[in-house]
């Protein structure tokens, strides 16, 4: 008998030294990327006006990092905001934590290299070596050409400096560990090749990060492969209500089979019309944080691309009820 104790003993001390190793590795070891030390980007107009583009219209950096009102339709950006963070993320929208996109003016990254800028974008990482929450998409944003990255870092280099700063965010347990095993190195696979349109869409999409809201997630927070562009991701909005992202494949009776070309371009170049105001939204009405502000700027033929490539994808029959009121 004491002897069996001792080797349960001996059993249980070998998995707590185990535990402890992993609790180290992963708290204190992770993530473990390296930011070039080379890199230096050459901040050329073309680069700068490509980054523009990109930061802006495409990628939604700006965007992102910035504060919407959501009192009134899609949460339009307050242009006084873009850049220099603020829009928060937390418990009542379906986060496991409270997180704040922050500061990406000058201000806030003049000491960081372009490399450490680089790093974060594409791999997840801050230039303290922190894992960034992946609510930034920087596992999409590593598939693209890196000259891509290289000018969107030109060009955010170029924002009005701001001083804003926000508190650090708060990760539940266990999420706060095991966010530092998210980042990873990006392929850089993609091209912005437009002689295929279909494959120019593809990396356009991938640049927008479409998959990212528009594929469901299991119980665990993980993407679910067989519903990618599917829908039915939910989104509690601060005005009431649970908001659900739309079915992208091509089924004709849940996702965009039978809409046609056209009428996919103009649903978001309406958005663009001089004369388009986003009305108020009273509390309980439908409202989205699909951001139709930055993405009706896209170029026509950016759209069209992006058509293509959708109707490329397997059509998934998946009804989604686009939005559920209190």
């Amino acid at each position: 008998m004491k002897k069996l104790v001792k080797v349960v003993l001996i059993l249980l001390l070998i998995i707590l030294v185990a535990i402890g190793g992993l609790l180290i590795y992963v708290g204190i070891l992770l993530p473990n990327i390296e930011a070039s030390k080379d890199l230096q980007v050459e901040a050329t107009a073309e680069r700068i006006e490509r980054g523009r583009y990109l930061a802006n219209e495409v990628m939604g950096c700006v965007g992102c990092h910035a504060t919407r009102d959501y009192t009134k339709f899609a949460g339009p950006i307050l242009e006084e905001t873009k850049g220099s963070g603020g829009e928060r993320w937390d418990h009542a929208m379906g986060f496991p934590g409270t997180l704040y996109a922050p500061n990406i003016t000058p201000t806030y990254l003049k000491d960081w290299t372009d490399g450490e800028v680089f790093r974060a974008i594409t791999a997840g990482i801050d230039k303290d070596g922190n894992a960034l929450f992946p609510i930034m998409p920087y596992h999409q944003y590593g598939k693209l050409p890196k000259e891509d990255i290289y000018a969107v870092i030109a060009y955010i280099r170029t924002l009005k400096p701001t001083v804003q700063d926000y508190p650090k965010r708060k990760l539940d347990f266990p999420l706060n560990l095991i966010v530092n095993t998210m980042p990873k190195e990006g392929t850089h696979h993609l091209k912005a090749d437009k002689s295929d349109p279909a494959k120019y869409g593809e990396y356009l999409i991938t640049a927008a990060a479409c998959y990212d809201c528009h594929t469901k997630m299991d119980e665990r927070g993980q993407f679910i492969p067989e519903m990618a562009f599917a829908g039915g991701s939910e989104f509690p909005m601060i005005t009431g209500g649970i908001v659900r992202s739309a079915n992208l494949t091509p089924d004709k009776e849940t996702g965009l089979g039978n809409w046609s070309e056209e009428m996919f371009v103009n649903r978001f170049l309406m958005y663009a019309d001089s004369s388009y105001t986003p009305h108020t939204v009273n509390q309980g009405e439908f409202n989205t944080y699909m951001p139709w502000e930055y993405y009706s700027k896209l170029k026509k033929e950016d759209l069209e691309a992006m058509y293509a490539y959708l109707k490329t994808l397997e059509p998934i029959h998946h009804e989604v009820v686009k939005f559920s009121p209190n």
